[in-house]
Formats: structure tokens, sequence, C-alpha cells
């Protein structure tokens, strides 16, 4: 079958993935110094660190409209027997929710609120990809990827909390006080939204690699058929470091390395770093 797999920029995949599967990426937009930008089109992570490190606000950042999707969808509608298009979670954005409208007109788009953000979407794309590829007609993979989205573990941890307290996500007076203490916080997507977990304490590259640690030792219940190190232009060195603690305690099939999209890194800010996989 025919199928178009599609997603939003959040998604976090790398080009060479995106290119393999033929995935479909529409933009969410960035607001930097009163303009609006397409996140990975006409402006990049770097740009937003750049200019944030200059001493300007956080960037902000918006959802794909009604008539992008709806511009999408009757575009790609004739080409393909279906539409398969996976968003952010609709607790952290009004993606799905627009999606869903501009789709009501077509009875072959389905749309998937994924429950997530970053990889954690990437997960449940390359999921319905693999289920197309034994065959599965689009209505067995829009079900199976609203499936697998109770299944994703997605956490990461924050080398500061700057970002989330420019944005208001946090308090100015917890930001400072983490920051001194060098407090690093770990962020879990539970239900679809985004709770604080475990923090760590001391050196960053040393916090991450313990992170890590903590996410797949000894634990019985993960799919080693692939994980994401997904940051948001962190340090190599300490990637390094995080592959090899992968490889030490998990099994993996696949360890995929990827960027941070803007609309991500706009929250989370320079350094951070996720580990995301699936549950059994």
């Amino acid at each position: 079958m025919n199928i178009l797999f599609s997603t939003d920029s959040t998604v976090d995949l790398s080009p060479d993935i995106i290119e393999k599967h033929h995935i479909a990426k529409l933009p969410l937009y960035i607001e930097k110094g009163g303009k609006m930008y397409r996140d990975g089109v006409d402006i990049d992570v770097s740009d937003i660190f750049e200019y944030v490190n200059a001493g300007n606000p956080i960037c902000t950042t918006a959802a794909i409209s009604i008539g992008d999707y709806d511009a999408f969808f009757s575009r790609n509608a004739s080409k393909y027997e279906a539409i398969i298009h996976t968003t952010i979670s609709s607790e952290l954005s009004s993606c799905f929710q627009n999606a869903c409208a501009a789709a009501e007109e077509y009875d072959h788009v389905y749309v998937v609120d994924s429950r997530n953000l970053s990889t954690g979407i990437g997960h449940v794309v390359l999921q319905g990809i693999d289920k197309a590829a034994t065959g599965a007609d689009a209505k067995t993979c829009y079900e199976h990827m609203k499936a697998v989205t109770e299944k994703v573990e997605t956490s990461f941890i924050l080398n500061t909390l700057s970002y989330l307290a420019k944005g208001g996500r946090c308090s100015s007076v917890t930001a400072l006080g983490a920051n001194l203490l060098k407090l690093r916080p770990v962020i879990e997507v539970k239900d679809g939204k985004m709770s604080v977990g475990k923090k760590y304490r001391g050196a960053y590259g040393k916090c991450v690699v313990n992170y890590v640690i903590d996410r797949i030792k000894d634990r019985d219940d993960i799919d080693y058929h692939r994980i994401f190190i997904t940051h948001a232009k962190a340090d190599p060195a300490i990637v390094k470091e995080v592959k090899e603690a992968i490889a030490a305690y998990g099994k993996f099939d696949e360890v995929l390395e990827t960027a941070a999209s803007c609309t991500i890194s706009s929250h989370c800010g320079p350094n951070c770093l996720g580990v995301l996989f699936l549950r059994k």
C-alpha cells in the first residue's frame, strides 16, 4: 500500500533517516526578535543559542496552523492511498488538534497523537513504517502506532534551567538556585505531559552518564531494537561517554544519535541530552 508517513519538525529524526524512509516533515514556527521563522528551514539551533547568549529573550514557538496542514494534505492526498501524520503530544501543543481539523475532509488521512516529543515521536513514526513494510494497510499501521505511544520512554537531562525560567516554565529563583547548586534535573514525559524526575548534582558530564546508566541498567522491560541519543549541541566528548555507557549496560541493535530541533532546543537550552527507547 502506498502510504505517506509525515510528521512535525519536533520529531528530531536525522536527515538520513528522513530521506531513507521518505518521511515528510512540516515545520513549527520560531519567533525570534519579533520575526517568525520555520523550524529547521530558515532558522537553526545555533541561531537560537547565539541570539539568547547575546542577552536577548528566549525564542518562542508556535504550532503548525490548520492552513499549513490543509495545504499539505491537499497537495499530497491524490498522490497516496493514505497519509499518516504524527504530531507532538496534544498536551504540549495544538498541532494535533489543528492537524485533525485539516484532515476532516479526507477519509484516507490519519492523525496520530504521539503523546510525546522529540525522537519519542520518531519511535512512533518508525514503528508505523516498520509495520507498513510487513504489508499492513493504513488503518492497521495507524492502530499500531497509537498502541506504541504508550510504550515510549522519553526523558532528558538539563544542563541549565535558565531557558525554562525565561520561558516561564519555572521560576527564576528556582533556576538560580539549581544553577548555583549544579543541580541537573531530568524531565520525563508521562501521559503526554512533561514532569520533573530525578535531580543529579555535580559536573554535567558525570551527571549525564549516571542518568543514562540509571535509565537502562538492570531492566527487563526494555525493547532493545532501537535507542535514540538526542541532544541540543552537547559536547561530543559527553556524547561519546553516553554511547559507551549504552554499550556497557544495554543490548540495543541500533544506537542512533540525532540533533534536537529548534522547537525542542528553545525550551531545553544548550547541552540538553536524552535517551529515548521503547518498553516491551
